[in-house]
């Protein structure tokens, strides 16, 4: 396809590299954050900002959001000057936050009702992944729309699949994140159990990523907990917020709750520090 004009909503952890890579692919960009000192850097790289998103989708043709939670969402398009505001027709929205698959399902018939096309395409992969285009996108939607932006995708992963009808990369994302909690969990609770027995955490780790357990997530959480290093890639406030979306939509499972019981515990102290930061509260 042509290079589009893409408007970008959301410059947090993800959203920038992301952004980044649009820009570096060659195609023309315009950001709207609600935070306007997080634009400069994409201003700096040759991105166009926009005001309010109304604006923002006035002078795009693919609109793409990478926000936080259900709540921003609604504030994105039901806000003053909001994308529904603009009455604007023809646009394709790409919802790639982690968000519930209800919030995805509305908001796609308000666009359907405007004339504009909406896919869920949440990822999988944090901050790294994002910087090196290596995210996996599952997306929820119109086949005919998946098609037509996927090499927009391709751009940001390494992969981009079409799960299903809209809400359906939602869904496989609160999956994917139930398992990263449940992955965690388990880990730091080695590593404790570990160290409560006279092993250094060094020692197990070594073991582990040499053995058949051994994967990315591990040897990178692994490092943080050697290291003490516990600044947020994927914060804890943002694990128990999937655990608890995905509890809505029926996960009720051993594993998980305990997992979601315990993630809560470590957020009252340490919410916006990394997921393995439970260790702490195993500790």
């Amino acid at each position: 396809m042509d290079k589009s004009r893409i408007g970008w909503i959301g410059l947090g952890l993800m959203g920038t590299p992301m952004a980044q890579q649009l820009i570096k692919a060659g195609y023309p960009v315009t950001v709207y954050n609600r935070n306007k000192d997080k634009e400069a850097t994409l201003k700096a790289e040759g991105a166009g900002t926009a005001p309010t998103p109304a604006e923002l989708i006035a002078q795009s043709a693919i609109i793409i959001i990478m926000v936080t939670d259900d709540k921003a969402i609604k504030d994105i398009f039901h806000g003053d000057k909001g994308l529904l505001d603009a009455g604007a027709t023809g646009k394709v929205i790409i919802n790639m936050s982690t968000v519930s698959p209800a919030i995805s399902r509305e908001i796609a018939g308000l666009c359907a009702a405007q004339g504009n096309a909406y896919l869920d395409a949440p990822v999988s992969g944090s901050v790294k992944q994002a910087e090196t285009a290596q995210l996996v996108i599952m997306a929820g939607g119109d086949a005919a729309t998946f098609e037509q932006v996927k090499p927009v995708l391709e751009v940001l992963g390494k992969s981009a699949t079409l799960i299903g009808d809209v809400g359906a990369g939602n869904v496989a994302k609160l999956a994917i994140n139930t398992l990263l909690a449940i992955h965690a969990q388990g880990l730091a609770e080695a590593v404790v159990l570990s160290k409560q027995n006279g092993i250094a955490p060094e020692t197990l780790l070594n073991l582990l990523n040499n053995g058949a357990l051994a994967n990315p997530f591990m040897k990178i959480k692994g490092d943080a907990i050697i290291n003490d290093n516990y600044k947020a890639a994927f914060s804890l406030n943002n694990i128990v917020k999937d655990l608890k979306l995905a509890q809505d939509i029926g996960l009720s499972s051993p594993l998980g709750e305990a997992a979601l019981k315990t993630y809560e515990a470590a957020q009252a102290a340490f919410g916006e520090q990394d997921l393995i930061a439970v260790i702490k509260q195993i500790e």
